[in-house]
């Protein structure tokens, strides 16, 4: 009996073994060998070239000089996301440094608290799940604040506010014993002992690779090189102001703004393998003089956000045109390279298998087949399924492409025309929008072709696109709605958590309220900070900024790449039907927000303070934990509002299409709600997706696509924007693609402006954008038939 279990236990080892033996050791193999030799308790003794992975770990990094001009991909949203609150950060911090030249020399600083600072981090990582921490890492005795008593024109030797999410499954206040991603660690990380291993400037920090990226600022000859941005303001007395202040370089310049870091394991701190968006800030130094010709700009911070190298999704695939390197993991996929390619598919993180197997051109599909081979199926097969599967069929007769190209016969035509009877009879300007068939040609004719000459034209209710036209926004925008929801989620928490009123012990005093600067700084940072935005507004409710009736800073730019933004104030506008407490949006949301508490999540912040202003070491700060209530990311999405509004008309501040997303300010006392924070976007950069749907789905667009249903299916193309032919018709289940061509689809743009050629009445080839039905045969001699040809012809003419 012994010897049956012990030759069963061998075929079963060998059958284990066996499964993963064809897989070669790769790159994917040494760099999660490194990842598990390091840990939070052997950290400290590692040496630093461990703590580190190569630089070709993170491909595809966001690039500012790109970004509007080739599309990004969903498995870089959040690369792109840390990358724009970097910057828009460094761009606020560098504005509010530098703003105490716009108010009169009095002898006081007009420098944001430490609580300013340390809520501004905490509106970074709260935002988003998958930033892991945000901070702001000042140089040595670079950095002024307001906190102490008679430390005007004094520095801290080290200040670094920094703020990291927490695993709360097993913290106290958390009765229910789950992980909500919301319990944040606050600190200042420079209330240390300077020139120790715990000093972030010090060459024994050993992972402060975000520090040297751009600090300490040594520029060597002149110091007026730093780059200068201008801002034009208008008041709410109508009294105007040109204000230029230094910055991070420009996204013309090289290097440009950002840079990120390799990842690296965060010892000490959140113990994980992180990746950072480094911005650099400026400011005038040294400050207070009173003598001009000895103040320089120099960088003195530098804005870091901070993401888990996990979350982020690698690429597998060979070298090519659109993975050109540098990627430590190209080719480390399964694929089949003799019939099958690669193709990456995002959301799979740091893992194998995020991507698929797709034929060849001159392949196919097997008949039992209907998707691509998943990547994730072909690592986890065993060798016999492996070598015997994942493969592509040879298409046995390929047609060549027609050279010459006809007009289509009347019947075609009438068949086609019948088919879509949108074409038919077409209307032309809004009326096509309410018919039941969408004719997307016309409809997008007069979208694209409104301008501030013809909108006059119209009526106002004709200029307002209904919700379908702006399907998929939701995802398309979302950083952009995140960058309002950021800065909802930091106002929200200053007033929750910062009492101006508060007496502490010592020479601490409370954060004074948010005073005007503040708020056009942050709102002027968000049109900075994001390409996308085009503009942006705080609109604060009657009397619920400090020693203002109304106030709504509303910061916007004329052109894309500029380094001249505009900034008004609206509350200047003051008709009834002008001022924004009477739109429908602000309305909307205030009746939304008044009273309704249950809807809100709560974010809880464990603060730790320096004891005092050498900061030696820290304490906890006088209310821990404490927290605040907010909107969540899932509760703004639900509260989209469809604001896609026509404004080329003179009327409109800017020459694009916006696209309102907005987030709730609020404070828990009297009133819930204390205003909106808006951004808009240009809605022509928005994809459009013609594929079919389901019928609940709100998209204006859907099933507009001119695929053959018998024998294709309909696949959105992203990058396309607003634009028809955004899609491509791939071949069903069962059916092949006939052509030489290098690709293995028919392409939506070729397809549209072929039936647009039917619908005229010229040459064109609609007709032939068929899949043919799969197993065509190639054309062979067959020995067999040609004898049989000649038996038959010989008794013939015999």
């Amino acid at each position: 009996m012994w010897r049956i279990f012990a030759v069963a236990g061998c075929l079963l080892a060998v059958g284990v073994i066996g499964q993963y033996e064809w897989q070669a050791r790769d790159a994917f193999d040494e760099v999660s060998r490194y990842m598990k030799l390091v840990n939070k308790d052997n950290c400290e003794i590692q040496h630093v070239s461990d703590l580190y992975l190569p630089e070709n770990s993170v491909s595809h990094l966001p690039d500012i000089k790109d970004v509007n001009i080739n599309p990004v991909f969903p498995n870089r949203t959040q690369l792109l996301h840390i990358h724009n609150i970097a910057l828009n950060r460094a761009f606020f911090w560098s504005y509010i440094l530098q703003s105490r030249f716009i108010r009169p020399a009095i002898n006081d600083t007009y420098d944001p608290g430490m609580m300013y600072y340390f809520l501004s981090t905490v509106a970074d990582v709260s935002t988003n799940k998958h930033i892991n921490a945000s901070a702001v890492y000042f140089a040595p005795n670079m950095s002024y604040s307001s906190s102490y008593k008679g430390f005007f024109n004094k520095t801290f030797p080290r200040f670094a506010p920094r703020t990291f999410r927490a695993d709360d499954f097993n913290d106290p206040i958390h009765l229910e014993r789950i992980s909500t991603l919301n319990t944040f660690i606050v600190q200042d990380l420079g209330a240390i002992k300077p020139d120790t291993s715990s000093d972030y400037t010090s060459e024994y920090y050993r992972i402060n690779e975000w520090y040297k990226k751009w600090l300490p600022d040594n520029v060597v000859g002149r110091h007026d090189t730093k780059t200068t941005y201008q801002v034009q303001i208008r008041y709410a007395n109508n009294t105007n102001e040109t204000f230029t202040f230094h910055g991070p370089p420009g996204a013309d310049e090289v290097p440009g703004p950002v840079q990120f870091t390799r990842p690296y394991f965060d010892c000490g701190r959140s113990n994980r393998w992180l990746v950072a968006a480094v911005v650099p800030i400026a400011d005038i130094y040294p400050r207070h003089t009173g003598f001009r010709h000895v103040e320089y700009p120099t960088y003195t911070a530098a804005s870091v956000v901070e993401m888990d190298f996990e979350r982020i999704d690698i690429n597998q695939c060979p070298e090519s045109l659109g993975n050109n390197g540098p990627n430590i993991f190209a080719d480390t996929a399964r694929c089949k390279q003799e019939t099958t390619e690669c193709e990456p598919i995002h959301g799979w993180g740091f893992r194998r298998g995020g991507y698929q197997c797709r034929c060849k051109p001159g392949y196919r599909l097997p008949l039992q087949t209907r998707r691509p081979f998943l990547g994730e199926l072909v690592e986890r097969a065993t060798a016999e399924q492996y070598f015997n599967g994942f493969d592509c069929l040879s298409i046995g007769w390929i047609q060549k492409l027609p050279v010459k190209w006809e007009k289509a016969s009347p019947y075609i035509r009438d068949l086609y025309l019948h088919k879509y009877p949108e074409y038919l009879n077409q209307t032309k300007g809004p009326k096509n929008l309410n018919r039941p068939n969408l004719n997307i040609h016309r409809t997008l004719d007069f979208i694209l072709q409104m301008n501030k000459d013809n909108c006059k034209d119209y009526k106002q209710e004709e200029l307002v696109l209904h919700g379908g036209v702006m399907y998929g926004a939701e995802e398309f925008f979302q950083n952009e709605a995140k960058m309002a929801l950021r800065l909802a989620n930091f106002i929200s928490a200053f007033l929750q958590v910062s009492d101006p009123n508060e007496v502490f012990s010592g020479k601490r005093v409370a954060d004074r309220p948010l005073t005007e600067d503040q708020m056009i700084g942050e709102t002027l940072a968000l049109v900075l900070g994001d390409s996308r935005i085009w503009s942006a507004g705080v609109y604060w409710e009657r009397n619920k900024f400090t020693n203002r009736t109304l106030f709504a800073p509303y910061a916007y730019k004329k052109i894309l790449n500029t380094r001249k933004f505009f900034l008004e104030d609206l509350a200047r506008l003051n008709k009834s039907e002008e001022v924004y407490l009477n739109k429908e949006w602000f309305k909307f949301l205030k009746y939304r927000w008044a009273s309704n508490f249950d809807d809100l999540e709560k974010f809880w912040m464990k603060i730790r303070i320096r004891f005092n202003q050498t900061g030696e070491t820290t304490r906890k700060y006088e209310h821990f934990p404490n927290y605040y209530r907010e909107p969540d990311w899932s509760m703004v999405t639900g509260q989209l509002l469809i604001m896609i509004v026509m404004e080329r008309c003179p009327c409109g501040r800017l020459n694009t299409l916006p696209h309102s997303l907005d987030g709730t300010v609020s404070k828990l006392n009297s009133n819930l709600s204390k205003g909106v924070v808006s951004v808009t976007m240009d809605l022509l950069k928005l994809d459009i997706n013609q594929c079919t749907d389901d019928y609940w789905v709100a998209n204006a667009f859907k099933d507009t696509n001119k695929c053959d249903q018998k024998t294709s299916y309909c696949v959105p193309i992203l990058g396309r924007g607003f634009e028809a032919g955004g899609y491509k018709c791939e071949c069903k289940q069962g059916f092949e693609y006939p052509f030489e061509d290098p690709i293995t689809y028919y392409d939506g743009q070729l397809v549209e402006a072929e039936f647009s050629n039917l619908v005229d009445n010229n040459e064109t080839r609609f007709d032939m954008f068929k899949c043919r039905l799969a197993g065509a045969s190639g054309i062979q001699a067959s020995l067999i038939s040609i004898l049989a040809l000649l038996f038959v012809c010989f008794q013939v003419y015999r």
